[in-house]
């Protein structure tokens, strides 16, 4: 075989290979194009489905916090917009406190307008299966009114059983601080554990304590109380 014709099939193979790689960029722009046209679609999409949504969702979310307010504090008319300053200084609290968060505060209101005690929005970090929700109200004197448990994800059967076994032990309690004790209590500070559910017996119980103790110091005529 001549030089000449080696050259020549090398200069094809090289032309067909040039093609190839040619073919191949064009799919390969022509794929990316198509998936970034199905993306942007998709986001225009899920955007306008967010839109869409956006008022509903927060007027039921809306709906299911007032419900909420309610069942802590069935004697309020009315109840106020956040009065949580979430700039304010809670050392204190939180040295007491570390694995609870006060979300949110609202004054209870009477027929005449007047406070009549608050809802505390309490976020428990310290749940078997992650955080526990739940509001309390309240009242001036330090009445426990009770709890109403918006969100919780612990372990079917046992921690998911706190609405039914913890709550109804918080209703209408007036103490200074609740403890969980295992089998049936003696007095109103003592709180019956769930059966294998410790952990979230004292999560619901410490976020108990945390709102009574932030009620005390920030509401009830201790620091940044301002009426």
């Amino acid at each position: 075989m001549s030089d000449e014709f080696k050259s020549m099939k090398s200069i094809e193979l090289a032309e067909k290979k040039n093609r190839g790689n040619s073919k191949d960029i064009k799919e390969l722009i022509v794929n990316t194009l198509i998936m970034l046209a199905i993306a942007l679609v998709a986001g225009g999409v899920l955007g306008f489905v967010h839109e869409l949504t956006k008022e509903p969702i927060a007027a039921m979310a809306a709906k299911e916090k007032q419900a909420a307010n309610r069942k802590v504090f069935l004697s309020a008319s009315d109840f106020s917009d956040t009065v949580l300053d979430k700039s304010a200084d809670i050392s204190e609290f939180k040295a007491l406190y570390p694995g609870v968060d006060i979300t949110d505060c609202i004054e209870a209101l009477d027929e005449n307008g007047a406070v009549a005690g608050y809802v505390l929005e309490v976020t428990s970090h310290e749940g078997y299966g992650g955080d526990i929700v739940f509001s309390a109200g309240i009242a001036n004197d330090g009445t426990l009114n009770g709890i109403f448990i918006t969100s919780i994800s612990e372990t079917a059967g046992l921690g998911m059983r706190a609405p039914e076994v913890l709550v109804p032990q918080f209703t209408a309690q007036n103490v200074e601080v609740f403890e969980v004790v295992k089998g049936t209590g003696t007095t109103d500070a003592q709180i019956d554990a769930i059966s294998g559910a410790t952990i979230t017996s004292k999560a619901v119980t410490n976020g108990v304590n945390a709102a009574l103790e932030y009620f005390r110091l920030y509401l009830n005529g201790g620091e940044g109380h301002e009426s």
